[in-house]
């Protein structure tokens, strides 16, 4: 179901990435809901169905576009095209991006700037696409990260890495952005149901058969990781209920957790003034 699209001020209209499914897709339907004219992007268009299934379940009109963050001509072409049809962009989600598991020794530098590519550069296309419109709205630049972006994760060298760059970036621009009035704000979820397995891309038992002397450790941590994300998880509509409050807010934190266990999670990192207390947690993961 895609809105029908009109030109007017009377609105406000946000564009959010990564809609096919997850997080993404919960705050598309939960954004229209709240009456926000949703531009809904995806890279693949062909994976739409989830998303024209749930809006239509919850009776919304959402606008679905074609947007990959890692082109940057793509990127221009719907940012463009929401100003042209709608006339403002009030608020961006960055959302997209795909989860990795690997370590040093493992894998390929390549590699590892493909994750940056897709989670790191990629807001920043579309961050820096949106700008000039967020500036003349007076908007909200709003980023998912993750609790990955705060403390750094055995196995998730190159993700976790991706992350606190994103989170340095955008606490970097925030006081600066609020000079001109756009707010600016990152979500932190931690677990989200299916999402581990689903984004990561990889055979497991085939990635721990190949883990050579980290075979052991890489095992510790896949049996740990996939039973939080299967029994702890918090749902995608829990994990959309914080991109709503960073939308209508009237004074949203930088800072956002999604959940009393990302609060918790984070918190012994902002706390850990020397780094000892999150060493000693995690290397509970791998041993």
């Amino acid at each position: 179901m895609s809105a029908t699209p009109t030109t007017g001020t009377g609105t406000k209209t946000v564009l959010i990435t990564g809609t096919s499914s997850g997080i993404g897709l919960a705050a598309a339907v939960a954004a229209a809901e709240a009456g926000w004219r949703t531009v809904a992007t995806l890279r693949d268009p062909a994976r739409a169905d989830a998303l024209r299934k749930a809006a239509a379940e919850a009776g919304v009109e959402l606008d679905i576009r074609q947007l990959d963050v890692t082109d940057e001509a793509s990127v221009a072409a719907a940012v463009d095209g929401v100003i042209a049809d709608y006339g403002r962009l009030d608020a961006l989600v960055n959302n997209a991006g795909a989860g990795h598991v690997g370590t040093l020794e493992n894998e390929s530098v390549s590699e590892v700037r493909t994750v940056m590519e897709v989670n790191f550069f990629g807001v920043l296309n579309v961050s820096k696409a949106a700008m000039p419109h967020l500036r003349a709205t007076g908007g909200r630049l709003i980023t998912v990260t993750s609790v990955g972006g705060v403390i750094g994760q055995p196995f998730n060298e190159a993700y976790c890495a991706a992350k606190f760059a994103v989170e340095g970036y955008m606490e970097s621009l925030a006081p600066v952005a609020r000079t001109l009035g756009v707010s600016v704000s990152v979500i932190e979820p931690g677990a989200v149901a299916t999402e581990f397995v689903n984004n990561i891309g990889i055979d497991l038992e085939g990635e721990i058969a190949a883990a050579g002397p980290y075979a052991d450790a890489m095992r510790t941590y896949i049996d740990r990781t996939v039973g939080q994300f299967l029994n702890g998880a918090q749902t995608p509509a829990g994990a959309a209920e914080s991109v709503l409050e960073a939308l209508t807010a009237e004074r949203p934190a930088f800072r956002i957790q999604t959940s009393d266990w990302a609060r918790e999670f984070t918190g012994t990192k902002l706390a850990d003034r020397d780094g000892s207390a999150v060493q000693a947690m995690t290397a509970t993961w791998v041993a």
